[in-house]
């Protein structure tokens, strides 16, 4: 009998100027699927590890010595794509997280993650996914106020108008809600809201839903 092909493993660096830190994430990726590959205390130092190991995940701190990890993401950025960047950060930044996200960051979590929630989320970013804290989206969205919004997303381009569903849509889709979840609350079907979703981010010129969240709130389109 012939057995079934195992899939390549997940390889992560881990990037945290703390060796405490470093060890317990370590402790908590430990799974069958996932392999650490390598570690590094500060930028410049990732850098240099994903360029040799490329790691399809890199867990990156920010505030580190010498180089941070979102100057290290920027530079990243503009060389081919070596591996998909996870920030992990204690700090709930606004500026932090849209930094991130248009440096090209695949996810932005925060310390206080637990370990499945961690695990699914590496899992998702090496399939090609991204993912943001839900919970950090939503403090984000508490704190907007009523000061100007702007009408180019991050590139530039023009952002187009979006119709009255389009913005109920968007405002389920920034709380991480699913499309069959955002169908069942607005009366639809799972179809109409793909639809819609697609809409969304051609006219926010966003490359997934990720983008898209960060691209709203930057615009202040969400009530």
């Amino acid at each position: 009998m012939t057995g079934s092909i195992a899939s390549e493993p997940i390889t992560v660096l881990i990037v945290d100027d703390h060796e405490m830190v470093r060890i317990g994430l370590r402790s908590m990726l430990f799974a069958p699927d996932i392999v650490i590959v390598g570690e590094a205390a500060d930028g410049a130092e990732a850098m240099d590890r994903i360029a040799a190991l490329r790691p399809t995940v890199t867990l990156m701190d920010i505030r580190m010595r010498d180089m941070d990890g979102l100057e290290a993401l920027e530079r990243l950025n503009a060389l081919p794509a070596q591996t998909h960047v996870l920030i992990i950060t204690t700090y709930r930044n606004t500026a932090y997280l849209l930094r991130a996200m248009a440096a090209g960051a695949a996810g932005f979590v925060l310390k206080d993650i637990s370990r499945d929630k961690l695990l699914a989320t590496v899992r998702a970013i090496a399939a090609g996914e991204s993912r943001v804290d839900q919970d950090f989206l939503r403090s984000v969205l508490d704190r907007l106020d009523d000061g100007p919004t702007f009408d180019r997303a991050e590139g530039g381009e023009p952002v187009e108008p979006l119709s009255p569903r389009e913005r109920d849509v968007l405002q389920l889709l920034v709380e991480g809600m699913t499309n069959q979840a955002i169908a069942h609350a607005l009366g639809l079907s799972s179809y109409t809201v793909k639809g819609y979703v697609q809409n969304i981010l051609q006219k926010l010129h966003a490359s997934d839903r990720t983008q898209a969240a960060v691209t709203a709130i930057r615009l202040g389109l969400i009530k």
